[in-house]
């Protein structure tokens, strides 16, 4: 689950940055979020039920 929301995040930023050239930090706002989810999900691993 979150990986597939840093995933989600990942690619807006991608779309926002690339495709509308948009410059504001609501962009890179996005990006640290990603980054930062993807890095809690390696951190925490797999939990089993």
């Amino acid at each position: 689950m979150l990986a597939m929301i840093a995933v989600v995040l990942l690619v807006l930023w991608l779309l926002g940055f690339f495709a509308f050239h948009v410059t504001t930090a609501f962009i890179h706002v996005l990006l640290v979020i990603a980054v930062v989810m993807v890095v809690l999900h390696f951190l925490r691993g797999r939990r089993s039920l």
